[in-house]
């Protein structure tokens, strides 16, 4: 009997899904949308993410500009953004809002670095949890004579690789991002 890694294979995809998502909100040098998706807006008595009260575009490297459906939409967005506390400098005019960012620091390249890190060990540490979710399954699977012992270290070769191979892609999520912190 074959052993199904789908629970395995479907957490390390949500923990390389996840990691993704996290660097996507590391500002490096460049002004991205998707450094804004955090930021809520109240717009008519709801608080809803910024996107939808508006397109985000890039005009230059460091520049996004939010041009609102609805012009009334400018003063909300502009306090969301300064109460985000994001250290950029925002200014609105009569069909939209402009968010600069400044250049990067090599003190904030390095405090971002480390974000980065931080980030990476705790999408490993996910991903070890769930390694070891599987290890245990395997052992009692053994103990229930479900699996003979070649199965089960057949079966714990064929899950390391896995696990290897998610690493990989973390390895190689970071890899990007460190230099795009570093260009």
């Amino acid at each position: 009997m074959a052993y199904s890694f789908a629970h395995f294979d479907g957490r390390a995809q949500e923990v390389v899904d996840w990691l993704g998502k996290e660097f996507s909100g590391i500002r490096t040098g460049r002004a991205t949308p998707a450094l804004l998706d955090s930021i809520q807006v109240e717009s008519y008595g709801a608080r809803v993410p910024i996107n939808q009260v508006g397109n985000v575009t890039v005009e230059d490297a460091r520049t996004l500009r939010i041009s609102p459906w609805d012009s009334t939409s400018i003063k909300p967005i502009e306090k969301a953004i300064t109460d985000a506390d994001f250290g950029v400098s925002v200014s609105a005019d009569d069909k939209g809002v402009r968010v600069t960012f400044p250049e990067l620091t090599s003190d904030r390249r390095t405090q971002l670095l480390k974000l980065a890190k931080s980030r990476l060990e705790e999408a490993r540490v996910s991903l070890r949890k769930a390694r070891d979710e599987i290890v245990k399954d395997i052992d009692q699977k053994e103990s229930e004579s479900e699996l003979s012992g070649d199965e089960k270290f057949r079966t714990k070769e064929e899950l390391q690789k896995r696990v290897d191979r998610a690493n990989e892609q973390l390895n190689a999520l970071f890899e990007k991002k460190e230099k795009e912190i570093h260009s």
